[in-house]
């Protein structure tokens, strides 16, 4: 096993955010965004990128196709030497591995990842299969996929709650079919540290030949218990660990990369454990996660929440002040916190912009780089200093409008007491065309949607609605992220920042709109293609 110079041995860290992170409910992102996080992840270190799984739409496919290019094909980390892998989920079919395969080809270092099912409960009611069918189908699917890759990772899902002796047969088979990675999932977080550890402890005793591959764990996060189950795992032997930036994920989520590969680092010496992450990047790209899914990150969220490194407590704040340590345990400098704010404003430059604007890792091309200068341009008259976080915000609201949607070009709001809420809005709909809307609300936000409900055809169910602050001071851009339904199930989140919280809640609502709308039409022509077939 790999070590570093300390001799601590190597975690790979295996990021999932693009697949498992994308199917919590309401998350959706487009394959410019999501290209756009896979080089962020490439920075920040990760071993290994599963961007999504291909087999589930044509979008998806499309995606996964352009990171394996773009991304899987250079060396964004600056203490890498080679690409990060691009990995493609697939179910244990010829038919999903061979569109995985297609779509991570290009990539220079591709894997295709399979699972089944191997607990009584899954076999008897999820797959209709015994045993002996199952073993044989992990068997097919692990040698057609080496066929086709010579990297290929098999998972046994819902691992926990298998029975052992089944599990180990079922690991000893992909492990024979040619499978070099085992990941041993907690699919439904119901796994305690102590029992997870001795697991894979087992495995690691009882199956033939695991020594010649990398054992991986991915944990749920239902009790809570996410993060400690992979600890336990790599202590007891796992060398993989499968995580999502934030925790996002299948209900409650995964292992949160941030919180494990800080845990690793600050006890690098007591675990004898390391990873090759980059932890400066991982409060960015925490952030990009956030603006991107419209997961707001709570505030009291290890590691990367707002009052991670808050102090209010008068004894907190003595303490701080006379030595950091008294009260912080982790240094905000180590993920990329606490550094000395960006000073740009209205008298710096294109050169200048065009510079911060590559060190944060955004490739703009001239059209969008100009828009983005003009957009900072109007947002230093407003404000004395431009930061960081105020240009991520700037660079996120402008790269997830389109083109091809609904435009926010004036709002008009009048509101208090005593009066009617009123606000009328012009927009330019898909077609370049300008539209006006008007309507009273009980409110100044409400008049706006109701306003931009009567132009956009799509009636819509507000779910979620959340609003921030961006940066300190009575001048900050507010934030907003939201999520919105079509009352058929289909979700959609939206992003906007201003300096105006009435116009960033505009922007957030017709951006959920404009994913809604895309959305809808992706499944319709998706129906369309499989009705010609």
């Amino acid at each position: 096993m790999k070590s570093d110079t300390t001799g601590a041995e190597r975690v790979f860290v295996f990021d999932t955010t693009l697949r498992d992170g994308e199917q919590s409910p309401g998350v959706a992102m487009n394959a410019s965004e999501k290209v756009r996080l896979a080089r962020q992840l490439a920075r920040l270190g990760v071993d290994v990128i599963e961007a999504g799984f291909p087999a589930a739409s044509h979008d998806d496919a499309r995606a996964v196709r352009d990171i394996a290019r773009r991304i899987g094909n250079h060396v964004e980390a600056e203490d890498a030497s080679l690409p990060p892998i691009i990995c493609g989920l697939a179910r244990a079919t010829s038919a999903d591995i061979d569109i995985a395969w297609k779509a991570i080809r290009p990539a220079a270092r591709p894997r295709i990842h399979t699972f089944l099912a191997t607990s009584d409960l899954h076999m008897r009611h999820k797959l209709k299969m015994g045993p002996s069918a199952v073993l044989a189908a992990i068997d097919e699917a692990v040698r057609h996929g080496r066929d086709l890759c010579e990297d290929v990772e098999f998972s046994p899902e819902d691992a926990s709650r298998s029975d052992r002796s089944f599990l180990c047969d079922a690991v000893a088979t992909a492990i024979a079919a040619g499978a070099s990675t085992i990941n041993i999932p907690d699919t439904v977080g119901c796994a305690v540290p102590d029992e997870f550890a001795d697991l894979i402890r087992h495995l690691l005793s009882h199956v033939d030949r695991i020594d010649s591959v990398v054992l991986s764990v991915h944990c749920h996060d239902d009790l809570g218990l996410a993060t400690a189950n992979t600890l336990a795992a790599l202590r007891s032997g796992a060398r993989q660990a499968e995580v999502t930036v934030n925790g996002i994920g299948e209900r409650a989520g995964n292992a949160a990369l941030e919180e494990l590969v800080v845990l690793l680092e600050v006890y690098r010496d007591r675990l004898g454990l390391t990873t090759g992450i980059e932890t400066t990047e991982i409060a960015r790209t925490s952030r990009m996660v956030s603006d991107m899914t419209g997961m707001t990150v709570q505030v009291n969220k290890a590691v990367v929440g707002a009052n991670a490194f808050a102090h209010e407590s008068g004894i907190h704040q003595d303490g701080i002040l006379k030595h950091h340590a008294t009260y912080e345990f982790i240094r905000p400098e180590m993920i990329g916190l606490g550094a000395p704010p960006l000073v740009l404003g209205k008298h710096s430059g294109r050169h200048a912009f065009r510079t911060r604007m590559a060190d944060l890792g955004h490739e703009l091309d001239e059209e969008k780089l100009e828009q983005a200068f003009r957009r900072f341009k109007e947002l230093a008259d407003k404000k004395k200093t431009v930061t960081e976080a105020d240009l991520e915000a700037l660079v996120a609201d402008l790269l997830q409008s389109t083109e091809n949607g609904y435009r926010l070009v004036d709002l008009q709001v009048v509101c208090g007491r005593p009066g009617m809420p009123t606000a009328t809005i012009r927009v330019l709909d898909p077609l370049g065309a300008e539209r006006i809307g008007c309507a009273v609300g009980t409110g100044p936000v409400d008049a706006t949607y109701r306003a931009i409900d009567s132009i956009v055809e799509l009636r819509s169910e507000l779910h979620e609605f959340d609003i921030h602050g961006i940066t300190e001071g009575i001048d900050a851009q507010g934030r907003v992220a939201l999520q919105i339904g079509d009352g058929r199930g289909a979700v959609a989140s939206g992003y906007g920042a201003d300096t105006d919280i009435i116009v960033a809640s505009a922007k957030a609502y017709l951006s959920a709109l404009n994913n809604l709308l895309a959305g809808s039409k992706l499944c319709t022509a998706s129906r369309k293609k499989e009705d010609a077939a």
